[in-house]
């Protein structure tokens, strides 16, 4: 049963119709947590004697790598407490979406104003790690201010600069090596030493919001980088003699490629097209805005003014930029399944161990698996994908209809 003090679910064995580890569905299957550690004792099928969960699906918790707010709040910030706190409502909010780790992800923003962000996410996760109330924050991703002016989308053209070396350098030891992953344009003057920085660091380094051609993308992939930022969006495009970053993304069989699955981003039969491409490289992710999950309005995303209408995200002064997304991941991981033709295991695989393995470091506690010695980072999920509850590291966060009461 569930510790009705402080929501710690007891040595436990969790039943469900369907347990997807995911690289196997087991029907039923069950999973027996140790939260004592935190972490999954056993994988094993059929159902035991402990919580059943009946006709529901118990995946792995997801994983979402490139998040910048939710719940009318925003990672980016000028005072480390209000960025602290911001983060915490962040992390909440995506735990009542499946999400049980993430990467708080800021924008380009001053020297000061990334410098505070980072100390206070770092603040953030020391708290978390004392108290969690929603998901894990693994780390930082830096999406700016080392970017192509060209392709600039939502972010502050006035902050933007050149790669330097020393600066990435101190927002590392400011956020206590909290920098996980770097989102740079391979094309500017000195992002192939700012690449070779961060490897040596232990981050990984991602394309993105970048005019490369296809030679500098191919050269970028060589000297270490090996992911992509939101394919298609805010990159140099796919032209049979100009293959662009997207040819060059897509051609490598080492490099992960995120989609932003909201429909709004990426056509559903170019979804579709990728996931038949690429299937074990797609990385789901929400890139949701501060005001997902709040509805429409105007907010800020770093210092730059977006308007929310329906489901799209735009910049309030430029309404044909879209300005990250209303998406959570457990409507990515549906959008995927209905719409590019990916099985729910596909679709939970790119959710959950694909983005996982992208910020993993050698020695690190592995996650995005249900396995043995693996934390118990899981969600359950309704029939329609809908997210019945989520546990983190054994500890309920999100338990809207009472299962482990």
């Amino acid at each position: 049963r569930a510790d009705e003090g402080d929501r710690h679910v007891s040595s436990l064995a969790l039943s469900a119709a369907r347990v997807l580890t995911p690289t196997e569905t087991i029907s039923p299957g069950t999973v027996v947590v140790d939260t004592d550690g935190g972490t999954i004792e056993e994988v094993c099928s059929g159902r035991r004697r402990g919580l059943d969960l009946g006709e529901r699906t118990l995946a792995p918790g997801f994983v979402d790598i490139h998040v910048h707010g939710g719940n009318g709040a925003q990672v980016n910030g000028a005072d480390i407490d209000e960025v602290e706190e911001s983060v915490a409502r962040v992390s909440a909010f995506h735990a009542a979406h499946g999400t049980t780790s993430l990467l708080a992800t800021a924008v380009t923003d001053s020297p000061g104003g990334l410098l505070a962000t980072v100390k206070g996410v770092a603040a953030a996760i020391a708290k978390g790690e004392r108290g969690r109330s929603g998901a894990r924050i693994d780390g930082i991703h830096l999406e700016g201010p080392w970017i192509a002016r060209t392709r600039a989308g939502a972010q502050d053209p006035a902050e933007l600069r050149q790669p330097d070396r020393s600066e990435l350098e101190g927002l590392i030891e400011a956020s206590g090596g909290a920098v996980r992953l770097v989102t740079l344009a391979p094309e500017l003057a000195g992002a192939f030493e700012l690449i070779a920085s961060a490897r040596r660091a232990g981050v990984t380094v991602a394309l993105g919001h970048s005019d490369a051609d296809y030679e500098t993308a191919e050269r970028a992939f060589e000297a270490g980088v090996s992911h992509v930022a939101h394919l298609f969006n805010a990159m140099s495009p796919l032209h049979h003699r100009r293959p662009g970053v997207v040819g060059a993304s897509l051609r490598r069989r080492d490099v992960t490629v995120e989609l932003i699955a909201d429909l709004e981003h990426v056509h559903p039969a170019v979804l579709e097209i990728v996931a038949r491409l690429a299937t074990d490289r797609v990385v789901a992710v929400s890139d949701a805005a501060p005001l997902a999950g709040v509805g429409s309005g105007r907010h800020l995303l770093g210092s730059l003014g977006v308007a929310v209408t329906g489901q799209r995200v735009t910049v309030a002064d430029a309404p044909a930029t879209l300005a990250g997304s209303m998406l959570t991941m457990e409507c990515a991981v549906r959008n995927l399944t209905s719409f590019a033709g990916m099985t729910l295991e596909e679709g939970l695989r790119a959710a959950s161990a694909t983005p996982a393995g992208v910020i993993s470091r050698p020695g690190a506690t592995p996650t995005g698996c249900l396995a043995p010695s693996y934390p118990a980072d899981l969600v359950c999920l309704e029939e329609d994908l809908a997210v019945a509850a989520t546990v983190v590291a054994g500890r309920v966060v999100h338990d809207p209809g009472g299962l482990f009461s």
